[in-house]
């Protein structure tokens, strides 16, 4: 059976929680404590050397990091990654266009807003903003022609999803963005869409460093 490494306050571990539940696959879900340094443990690193989650072990000894590579490999063979060649490179466009420009620059703020950390970050977050802002340009002026993302509802619409949608908990006015705020109520509306999220209040430890 697959196993999931995740803790519950990440949107990263959200996305493969998603796919998961879209394709009805059974897994076990194992929570680790980042705060209290689980992910540092040498049986952990054998899974991910990046020490990070969430980490999707396949088989014993066989594991995938990196939430939008979990993806990627959940959803081979299946209608959320689509099988043409042009197809698959638009969902990776967007999956790299996620890595680059949501989730460090709207995760990060996000992050540190609802941890209590903005000010300890303060000299990184003028250029997150500024970052931030182009990136749900970018996405409205998409999708102001476009239903989702790369076509039909796929991984890329989960990724960006993930983090994009809950901008404004990073402290960004969406309402100058109309088309991002439709699609994302499409995706929302999806079935099996996993509505609940864990706030990091849920870990004591949450404002310490990681």
């Amino acid at each position: 059976m697959l196993r999931l490494y995740d803790y519950l306050p990440s949107q990263n571990g959200w996305k493969a929680r998603q796919l998961l539940a879209h394709l009805e696959l059974p897994y076990e879900h194992r929570l680790v404590r980042i705060f209290q340094g689980e992910q540092h443990d040498p049986a952990f690193l054998a899974l991910n050397p990046g020490g990070t989650v969430p980490v999707l072990e396949i088989e014993p000894g066989r594991a995938i990091a990196e939430s939008n590579a979990i993806l990627a490999y959940l959803a081979e063979g299946t209608p959320y990654l689509p099988a043409d060649r042009f197809g698959r490179a638009k969902v990776l466009q967007w999956l790299f266009f996620e890595q680059n420009y949501v989730e460090p620059v709207i995760g990060s703020l996000r992050y540190w807003t609802l941890t209590g950390k903005l000010e300890r970050n303060a000299a990184g977050v003028p250029a997150r903003r500024q970052r931030g802002q182009r990136s749900l340009e970018a996405l409205d002026r998409h999708l102001q022609t476009h239903d989702f993302l790369a076509g039909t509802y796929s991984i890329a619409d989960i990724a960006v999803y993930a983090y994009g949608a809950w901008a404004e908990e990073a402290g960004f006015d969406l309402a100058p963005f109309p088309a991002f705020r439709a699609w994302a109520a499409r995706v929302a509306s999806q079935p099996s869409h996993l509505a609940t999220r864990h706030p990091y209040s849920i870990d004591p430890d949450a404002s310490r460093d990681l």
